[in-house]
């Protein structure tokens, strides 16, 4: 199967629904509080919470197994103007899966989108960028060198 390669409106709306499903759930609502005032929204899957079955692959490029099973929250909303909003959450959080599908629905409206990217996605997007570079300055300060010494037999 040869796929196609994503457009910039798929990769821009990808990086938008990563950083919602990434980011902590209060930080979201409150940054998007303000922009819920004015709009509807139809419930075309109200948010549910459901299992999927992990994969991985041994050394990332061999077999795959079954790792185990994560609980989602799955959730589908259609703007008044008719955008589908989508959102797959990991764990339990109903309130953050609606408001991702909601401000996805938002975002694929252009006379949203630049306040909504400029206010929502890339505070939360700096937040996580900035989590992350902790972790791993973290980690990177219990890393071991290890060495070996040449001995000069043969």
């Amino acid at each position: 199967m040869i796929s196609k390669p994503m457009s910039d409106t798929q990769k821009t709306r990808q990086h938008w629904m990563s950083v919602m499903a990434k980011s902590n759930s209060d930080s979201l609502i409150k940054l998007s509080n303000v922009y819920m005032d004015q709009q509807d929204f139809e419930n075309i899957r109200p948010a549910e919470v459901g299992l999927t079955q992990i994969r991985g692959r041994m050394g990332g490029t061999g077999s795959q197994f079954n790792v185990g099973d994560m609980t989602i929250t799955r959730c589908v909303v259609q703007s008044a103007k008719g955008h589908y909003g989508h959102s797959y959450i990991a764990g339990r959080d109903k309130n953050h899966a609606l408001r991702a599908a909601q401000l996805d629905a938002m975002l694929q409206d252009p006379t949203h989108q630049h306040s909504l990217m400029e206010n929502i996605i890339q505070p939360l997007a700096h937040t996580l960028a900035t989590q992350q570079a902790q972790k791993a300055n973290n980690v990177a300060q219990t890393k071991v060198n290890f060495f070996t010494l040449v001995r000069g037999e043969d």
